[in-house]
């Protein structure tokens, strides 16, 4: 197997455009969960004090840390149990550890507070030749095509 131009990416391992796509995926399926919380707890609020219903009324900062933690659980816990999330599974991404297995929970967990922290660490991708992005460096994983 000959080795990949620089700039090309090797064979199988996703690119910035197909994880993008998954991330965008991911995000809505997160803002979709932090709604449900909310009409959860709305309802909750409902049976226990009686009409009308009223949706948490939560604080900007608020909202922000419970939509990190949310975002961080489901992306941690999605990549160290199945090896992906929804976005990864509908553009056929797993993410792994190098050698080839599930990255484990404490590394998810990191990785997923990496890839919320700093995104951008995403287009380091075309200058690294194993087509890695600043958060695969730091916990020592990769993303490749793949059929669940």
């Amino acid at each position: 197997m000959t080795q990949p131009e620089r700039g090309e990416a090797p064979a199988g391992t996703a690119g910035v455009v197909s994880r993008c796509l998954a991330a965008v995926v991911d995000a809505i399926v997160v803002v979709c969960v932090g709604l449900a919380v909310q009409l959860a707890f709305g309802g909750l609020r409902l049976i226990i004090t009686g009409p009308p219903f009223h949706m948490p009324d939560l604080s900007l900062w608020l909202t922000g840390v419970l939509g990190w933690a949310i975002a961080v659980l489901y992306l941690g816990m999605s990549w160290a149990t199945t090896g992906g999330t929804l976005g990864d599974w509908l553009l056929g991404l797993r993410v792994t550890c190098r050698t080839g297995r599930l990255l484990g929970i404490p590394r998810s967990l990191l990785r997923a507070v990496l890839c919320l922290a700093l995104p951008v660490g995403l287009f380091w991708i075309p200058f690294s030749r194993r087509h890695a992005s600043v958060q695969d460096v730091a916990v020592a994983s990769a993303v490749h095509y793949h059929r669940f």
